[in-house]
């Protein structure tokens, strides 16, 4: 049996042997699953991280991680880490929010997650913010939709920023900005000078979409399955360029949300359809956990967006207005 003092002194050889660098490390490749992944997120080697998990490894006293094949898997001891890596970075960002409130706005840092879309918009309205506040650190994540809501439920940032909020009790959702999705061709096709199109017709034509997982292609498919339409799909791309330019080059035809067509040489080759149904008319929304407590830097920020973006509704006729006025203002 051991003395109390021996645990005492177990402890105290455990706080001394283990560097915040090294949990930090350690997180990032237990939520990737690949050293690789967490050494570009961290802009590390891959070698540094390796040390690094080496050593908290030697530490505990136990493996951390298996392989399996070419893959990683966290082992019991990995696992347990990794739950008490995550209460000590809750307990560290609790902390780090008193102290920003106790300081007001003259310091903070901002932690936002949005999907893909909306870099054509969010830095245009960050600027501004920034300039009133210019002591708040923003760090800004775009990924896709998919990818948003798994950081949502490991709770790694204050705001996050998407089209397509889940249908949950726990998330408090707040539209701020209008998000009209249109039927585009290239400049030439003939449906380009067509009025009223029918959408069985337009959904006949060879269909370009983003991949799984995206919102865009979720809130298309919604569209089409609620009108017992089953479109062509030809192609899957993973970025809304790379589908203007497939949609330039004759490929097909596509549903993007107007933000993107921010290019005026990109829309000199591309035709806005008049297509029955669209505009699609969607909004972006705000999102964070209810019981979250947001810092005072988060909720100026939510307050700001919320405020700022008041001036840009859609004119449903004319929606390529509203994304006109936000370029210009911005």
């Amino acid at each position: 049996m051991k003395s109390p003092l021996s645990e005492i002194r177990q402890k105290d050889n455990l706080l001394n042997s283990i560097t915040l660098d090294q949990l930090q490390v350690f997180e990032a490749a237990a939520r990737h699953c690949s050293f690789t992944r967490a050494a570009e997120e961290l802009f590390v080697t891959q070698p540094t991280v390796s040390m690094q998990v080496k050593h908290l490894a030697q530490a505990i006293g136990l493996p951390l991680f298996e392989q399996v094949g070419k893959r990683i898997y966290l082992t019991e001891a990995g696992k347990e880490v990794l739950h008490s890596c995550r209460e000590i970075f809750q307990c560290l960002d609790r902390l780090e929010t008193t102290i920003v409130d106790l300081k007001g706005m003259k310091q903070g840092k901002l932690r936002l997650a949005a999907v893909t879309t909306t870099k054509y918009f969010i830095p245009k309205l960050l600027k501004p913010f920034c300039k009133l506040y210019p002591g708040v650190k923003v760090a800004l994540e775009f990924t896709n939709h998919e990818a948003l809501l798994t950081r949502l439920n490991e709770n790694l940032d204050d705001l996050y920023i998407l089209s397509c909020p889940p249908n949950r009790e726990d998330i408090e959702a707040k539209p701020f900005l209008d998000n009209p999705l249109v039927a585009i061709a290239p400049a030439n096709h003939p449906f380009a000078k067509q009025h009223k199109l029918c959408l069985k017709n337009f959904a006949e034509e060879p269909l370009i979409v983003r991949e799984e997982g995206s919102g865009t292609r979720k809130l298309v498919r919604q569209f089409f399955e609620q009108r017992g339409i089953s479109p062509r799909i030809n192609l899957e791309l993973g970025s809304n360029e790379a589908i203007q330019q497939a949609v330039i080059d004759g490929l097909g035809l596509s549903v993007l949300s107007m933000h993107t067509l921010n290019c005026a040489e990109v829309r000199n080759q591309l035709a806005i359809l008049d297509v029955d149904g669209f505009p699609i008319h969607r909004q972006w929304h705000v999102i964070f956990p209810k019981k979250k407590q947001l810092s005072i830097t988060a909720s100026t920020f939510l307050e700001y967006l919320l405020t700022e973006t008041q001036q840009f509704s859609t004119d449903n006729d004319n929606p390529m207005q509203t994304v006109k006025t936000l370029w210009v203002q911005s």
